[in-house]
């Protein structure tokens, strides 16, 4: 049975990389990571967005890792959406873990920049996910629904077809714990099912829910076989060869 949701394969590559290991990143992307099945998009750092966009093939996506939710002004240190599509890139992460846990940035604050990013003509991937301390709570989903309010309040009802969302357990990004592909799924179905309800059910059912958290080579086969699973945000895999095997899980 084909895929309802095309299969979404995300690479983060958060503060890594120079000229020369993003050269070779480009090089295994544009040779074996194209895939007409498989919508793949890429993060670099903000000082690397137009080398990689120039240098990458046009059928994989550039998105920024973060940005702020005006088009300018004195914000040291930050950029604009209207920045990232002015050198040509077309998608942004917003709300990664590391946003929310390690700067400090607000379910609001968040929201706010879905809603600059979508209005400047951005495809948005905001992430949500709870710490081990609020599963271990039972809290899950009371966090990723909550994280989600804010988001969902920032998106017009024509805006959703360039929403992508990623589910991302705090407690297994970077840990080299993984949610298996049973509470992953278990996630994901709850937040369609949550959606359905405070959104509508053709969102609900047209959305890409993406899972991100230690994922590999050796585990992506069996969470893209998840039905609410719709690909992936790696971190540390999209670094390296093991990308291919991630991005292919999806064709299978």
């Amino acid at each position: 049975m084909p895929r309802q949701r095309k299969f979404f394969a995300g690479g983060n590559w958060k503060m890594n990389g120079n000229k020369k290991g993003i050269d070779d990143i480009i090089h295994f992307l544009n040779a074996d990571c194209v895939d007409p099945n498989v919508e793949v998009v890429v993060a670099p750092p903000a000082v690397y967005l137009e080398y990689v966009r120039q240098k990458l093939n046009p059928q994989i996506g550039v998105a920024g890792q973060n940005c702020y939710k005006v088009a300018s002004g004195a914000f040291t240190g930050d950029i604009s959406a209207d920045m990232i599509k002015d050198v040509s890139c077309n998608w942004v992460i917003l709300g990664h873990s590391e946003r929310r846990n390690v700067f400090g940035e607000s379910d609001k604050l968040i929201g706010e920049k879905v809603k600059y990013a979508l209005s400047v003509g951005l495809n948005v991937l905001p992430c949500i996910g709870e710490k081990l301390e609020e599963r271990e709570a039972g809290k899950t989903e009371e966090v990723v629904f909550r994280q989600m309010q804010a988001i969902i309040d920032n998106i017009s009802p024509n805006e959703w077809n360039r929403v992508v969302i990623a589910y991302e357990p705090v407690w297994a990004i970077g840990t080299g714990k993984n949610a298996t592909p049973e509470q992953a799924q278990e996630v994901h179905k709850g937040l369609r099912n949550w959606l359905s309800k405070k959104v509508s059910s053709e969102v609900a059912e047209k959305v890409r829910i993406l899972y991100g958290g230690s994922v590999t080579a050796a585990n992506c086969n069996d969470l893209a076989a998840k039905p609410d699973i719709d690909g992936f945000l790696v971190g540390g895999a999209s670094l390296k060869k093991d990308f291919i095997t991630i991005v292919k899980s999806g064709s299978k």
